[in-house]
C-alpha cells in the first residue's frame, strides 16, 4: 500500500500527501535539516511556528554523536528531541564518501566542498559536513579518511579519529535504532568529477546496496511502535544513460519513495534539471519524489517542483542565515533571492526584510535591528534571520502547493 497519494498535478508539478505515523506531510513541502538532531539555532517549538511539516537527521553525525543506541534507549529521534511530526534520515553516504579522495577521480571530492564553503553562498548538504575540516593527506604518504569496497565503507571519524564501519545492513540497523519516519537506502555518492568507468562501478554498487537494504529493512521489527518507510535513491552523476539505467532499477524495487542523488543536485540547477527530465518518466507516480539537497535559492524549488518532485531538503536557509543572507523575492545582482543584512546601508532601514511576510522575524524587527545584532555579534541574530529564511520556503511551498491545487502552477512561477 502506497504511502503517498496524489491530490492533483499542474502540468508536471504536483500536490499530494504522505502519510506517517506522526502526521500528514502536505506536498511539495521544503525539510529543514536539523543534522545533529537540531535545526541550527531553533528549537522544536520555533519549528512548529515556523509549521515545518517535517525535518531530516543524519545517520553519520547521530551514530558519531551521541549514538545510535543512546537514541534508541531515548524512545527515539522523536522524543530525544522533542519533535512529534515526521523525521526523515539521510543514510550518512554522503558524509562518508565526502571524507576522502575518490578512487579513479580526476579532483578531489573534498577539496572541491571545502572551496565552496569558504564562502556563504557555498551549498552542502549537511550541516557540520565533516569534509570541511578534514584534508586528504594521500599524498603525503597518510592514510585516508574513507576506503570503499563492494561490501560497505570503512572511515575514521572526523571527531577523534576512529575507526567506523557502515555496511547498507548497518546504515538500515542505525537509522531503526534513530526511529526516522522515513529512512534512506545506503548509496554512493559519485562526485561530478568521477569519470564515466568509476561512475558505473558506483552506480552498479548503489544498486546492489540497495537490495541489501531492503532485505535488511524487512528484518527489522518497528521498534518504536509506528511503521518506518525506506526509500531508494537513483545515482549515475550527469550520464544520462546511467541516469536512466539507475532510475530503472531502482524504481522497480520494492521502495516507498524514490530520491535522486549526486553532487550536481541543487547545486549545478542546470544539470539538475537535466537529470530530473531524465529519471522522472521512470519514477512511479503513486510514490513520493525527493530531490535531494535542493533550496540554494527559492526558485530552486521551483523548477524541483515543475520536474514532478515533491520533497526537498538543504542546509543553505540556515547556513546563508547565520551569515546574514536573508531570502526576498527580489533578486540581488548575481541574479539569486537573498541580500546581506549586514550591508552598512541597512544601518537605518527600519523596515522588515520583506514587507507582507508574515514570520515572527519580520512582523517584530527591522532591518536595521537585525543588521545591529550582527554588528555586534550577538547569537540572536542567526536566529532570526534563520526563522525568516526557513518561514521564506515553507511559505513558498504553500503558495506552491494552492497554485497546483489551483491549476495555476504555471503563472505561478513565472510571475516569481
Amino acid at each position: 500500500m502506497s504511502i503517498f497519494k496524489l491530490i492533483n498535478t499542474s502540468n508536471y508539478a504536483r500536490a499530494g500527501v504522505i502519510h506517517t505515523a506522526h502526521g500528514d506531510i502536505a506536498t511539495p513541502c521544503f525539510m529543514p535539516v536539523g543534522t545533529q538532531a537540531t535545526v541550527k539555532t531553533l528549537d522544536s517549538l520555533d519549528l512548529e511556528k515556523l509549521n515545518a511539516p517535517i525535518i531530516l537527521g543524519n545517520t553519520y553525525h547521530l551514530h558519531l554523536r551521541p549514538g545510535e543506541d543512546l537514541i534508541d534507549t531515548a524512545g527515539g529521534l522523536h522524543k530525544f528531541m522533542n519533535w512529534k511530526r515526521p523525521i526523515l534520515t539521510d543514510s550518512g553516504g554522503f558524509q562518508v564518501f565526502s571524507l576522502g579522495l575518490q578512487k579513479d577521480t580526476k579532483l578531489s571530492f573534498r577539496t572541491e566542498r571545502s572551496e565552496r564553503e569558504k564562502s556563504p553562498s557555498g551549498e552542502q548538504r549537511d550541516n557540520g559536513d565533516p569534509s570541511l575540516d578534514a584534508r586528504d593527506d594521500s599524498k603525503n604518504g597518510n592514510e585516508k579518511l574513507v576506503k570503499i569496497d563492494d561490501n560497505g565503507v570503512t572511515f575514521r571519524s572526523h571527531i577523534d579519529g576512529s575507526t567506523h564501519r557502515f555496511t547498507p545492513e548497518e546504515a538500515i540497523k542505525i537509522q531503526h535504532k534513530l526511529g526516522a519516519d522515513i529512512i534512506m537506502a545506503f548509496d554512493e555518492c559519485t562526485p561530478d568529477s568521477a569519470d564515466r568507468e568509476y561512475t558505473q562501478k558506483a552506480m552498479k554498487r548503489t544498486h546492489d546496496w540497495a537490495e541489501r537494504c531492503l532485505i535488511e529493512h524487512k528484518k527489522e521489527t518497528a521498534r518504536h511502535n509506528y511503521p518506518q518507510f525506506l526509500f531508494g535513491i537513483i545515482q549515475g552523476a550527469n550520464h544520462q544513460d546511467l541516469r536512466e539505467e539507475s532510475a530503472k532499477f531502482i524504481c522497480a524495487q520494492d521502495f516507498d519513495g524514490i530520491a535522486v542523488g549526486g553532487e550536481s543536485i541543487g547545486y549545478n540547477m542546470e544539470a539538475t534539471a537535466n537529470i530530473l527530465d531524465w529519471v522522472s518518466p521512470f519514477i512511479p507516480a503513486d510514490k513520493p519524489h525527493y530531490a535531494m539537497g535542493i533550496g540554494l535559492d527559492p526558485a530552486d524549488l521551483l523548477v524541483a517542483v515543475e520536474n514532478g518532485i515533491d520533497m526537498f531538503d538543504c542546509v543553505a536557509p540556515t547556513r546563508l542565515a547565520r551569515h546574514g543572507m536573508v531570502f526576498t523575492k527580489t533578486k540581488d545582482k548575481s541574479g539569486k533571492h537573498r541580500m546581506n543584512i549586514k550591508n552598512s546601508s541597512f544601518t537605518t532601514d527600519f523596515s522588515p526584510i520583506e514587507n507582507g511576510c508574515t514570520c515572527h522575524t519580520c512582523q517584530n524587527y527591522t532591518r536595521a535591528y537585525l543588521h545591529h545584532l550582527f554588528a555586534a555579534e550577538e547569537m540572536t541574530a542567526m536566529r532570526l534571520t534563520s526563522i525568516h529564511n526557513l518561514h521564506f520556503m515553507v511559505d513558498l511551498m504553500r503558495q506552491t502547493r494552492e497554485a497546483i491545487l489551483e491549476n495555476r502552477f504555471v503563472e505561478f512561477k513565472k510571475n516569481f
